[in-house]
């Protein structure tokens, strides 16, 4: 009876990341997943999360890719703690991979992602990514109180004040964000995990409190050799238009040194 009770409650205790790659069984091009505790938000995975599981299955289906460069991920329907995940290779050209992830609760999708991945070829020219002018660096930066509100991935994350000088913008949300457990995982995994997790700008003109949920999430990742330091990224959130309860987010992210590293767009739901 007690080994019973242990036994649940360790598969009960929230999972870092890396327990979730190790939770992640692999038969062929399909793998399961059974207990993905503490990285819900209501009745549906964190966003991060269930985007970090399809790249991880679409990385260990086919270990020789290239580089990530883009990726276009559809949030279809909720995603649960027991999932199967799939991977097809789409296409994969010279220096060019299409990779498809779906995953699946109850037979039903929940979750669809294209992940473009893509050697370093002769360039035409360069532009280097745009880096932050003044940034307050994150040991500087005040620690965000937790909120009784707060979904319950949040506990697996750190997240300080970083919004920018000046008067608060009316729909700009700014945070610095790092993952408490994160031994194992390479900074494009990290990303991945975290691009999703500070709310919409659009939260600050909704006119009361409610429920909000991201619906897709298209992302550039801005170089291959990615890096930060002890771990913090600097993420935003900004709406380009909100009305008829759905806005248009920019999302953006840099490292420690303000050099912008990844940028995306998403459309979100704001419920009444």
């Amino acid at each position: 009876m007690h080994a019973q009770m242990e036994q649940d409650a360790q598969q009960a205790a929230p999972l870092t990341l890396t327990h979730l790659t190790e939770r992640l069984e692999q038969t062929g091009d399909r793998f399961t997943l059974h207990g993905a505790a503490g990285w819900m938000q209501g009745r549906t995975m964190y966003g991060g999360a269930s985007s970090f599981i399809a790249f991880i299955a679409a990385t260990r289906a086919f270990p020789d890719l290239p580089p990530l460069r883009a990726a276009q991920i559809g949030f279809i329907g909720p995603v649960g703690e027991d999932l199967t995940a799939r991977a097809t290779m789409l296409r994969t050209g010279k220096s060019v991979s299409h990779v498809e992830t779906t995953l699946w609760c109850d037979d039903a999708l929940v979750h669809r992602a294209t992940w473009l991945f893509g050697s370093a070829r002769p360039g035409n020219g360069h532009r280097a990514a745009d880096r932050l002018e003044a940034f307050t660096p994150p040991e500087d930066a005040s620690p965000v109180r937790e909120h009784i509100h707060a979904p319950a991935f949040i506990e697996r994350m750190d997240l300080r004040h970083a919004d920018p000088a000046g008067p608060r913008q009316s729909a700009v949300v700014r945070r610095w964000v790092r993952l408490r457990d994160r031994d194992g995982l390479d900074p494009v995994a990290e990303l991945i995990a975290i691009g999703d997790a500070l709310p919409p700008g659009s939260m600050r003109a909704m006119e009361r409190r409610g429920p909000i949920s991201s619906i897709n999430w298209s992302l550039t990742l801005l170089g291959h050799a990615i890096t930060t330091r002890d771990g913090w990224w600097l993420l935003e959130t900004a709406s380009n238009h909100m009305a008829d309860g759905f806005s248009s987010e920019t999302l953006r992210a840099w490292n420690t040194e303000g050099v912008e590293v990844m940028r995306g767009l998403q459309s979100v739901a704001i419920f009444g």
